[in-house]
């Protein structure tokens, strides 16, 4: 607490001014703001900002336990860059209290990406790039689009994970993803965005198509799947692994996954 309070006075930052020394608490944030240009302002980033490889050598301040309330101070940031629903509230709201300027970011669907580059864009003064990459966003966003809607739909199986079997639906980003790609979900009836079905559930779907995603899309096993082969997709071999980095992380990187999401699907679509 005493170093707190010695560093208190030094944290204070203008309304409205540009930042100069900007902390972003979580990946995807750090990953938008070098995308429009502002990484050269960031001093501080959270646990796993590892894109660009220039986020890696920032200190981090945070991860999801918290925030490092003394780190950050000490850094003196004129911004912090918080995500709503992801960092601790009550370590944002210490942060406020300390009279450090927050902003939110909170990208719930994938054509917010675009609106979150155009805010961010405003807050560091790169309105002129955040402005250029978010259109190419959105302009890519409905390429996507236009070119899987008309195409024929696959009856679909998202796995996170099978340790437990975990999956995705509702507004959980590769559900969306799925839209795009034409993939009809089979856990769309779920009652939250990352249910845990019971094998039985799959068997009963029938998926045409298991999709598995990893880091890096390293190759999948499919062991977990090998003693059901009355699963159309199994036993047929469709799997599908998709980039986990790329496809779960909100920034313009996630249309790369998803596009290699939607490729992926294109070959078992016969």
């Amino acid at each position: 607490m005493l170093l707190l309070a010695t560093l208190l006075p030094t944290v204070q930052a203008e309304q409205g001014a540009t930042p100069k020394r900007i902390i972003a608490l979580a990946p995807h944030i750090t990953e938008l703001l070098y995308a429009i240009g502002a990484g050269e302002q960031l001093v501080g980033v959270s646990a796993y900002s590892d894109y660009p490889t220039e986020a890696q050598v920032l200190p981090q301040v945070a991860n999801y336990a918290g925030i490092n309330l003394e780190a950050v101070l000490a850094l003196q940031p004129d911004l912090v860059v918080a995500w709503k629903t992801g960092n601790v509230a009550a370590d944002v709201s210490r942060l406020q209290q300390f009279g450090i300027r927050v902003a939110f970011s909170d990208p719930l669907l994938i054509a917010d990406v675009a609106d979150e580059l155009r805010y961010l864009g405003q807050l560091t003064g790169r309105q002129q790039r955040a402005e250029q990459v978010a259109v190419q966003f959105e302009t890519e966003l409905a390429a996507i689009s236009a070119e899987y809607q008309p195409k024929k739909r696959l009856k679909v199986f998202f796995s996170m994970g099978t340790e437990p079997l975990t999956s995705v639906a509702n507004a959980a980003w590769p559900a969306q993803a799925l839209q795009l790609c034409a993939g009809d979900n089979i856990m769309v009836n779920a009652k939250n965005d990352y249910p845990q079905p019971g094998i039985e559930q799959v068997l009963q779907a029938q998926p045409e198509v298991i999709i598995q995603a990893t880091a890096g899309a390293k190759p999948a096993a499919v062991s977990f799947w090998s003693p059901y082969p009355v699963i159309p997709a199994v036993a047929l071999e469709q799997f599908v692994t998709v980039d986990a980095d790329l496809l779960y992380r909100t920034s313009p990187r996630t249309l790369q996954g998803i596009r290699q999401l939607c490729q992926g699907l294109d070959q078992y679509r016969q």
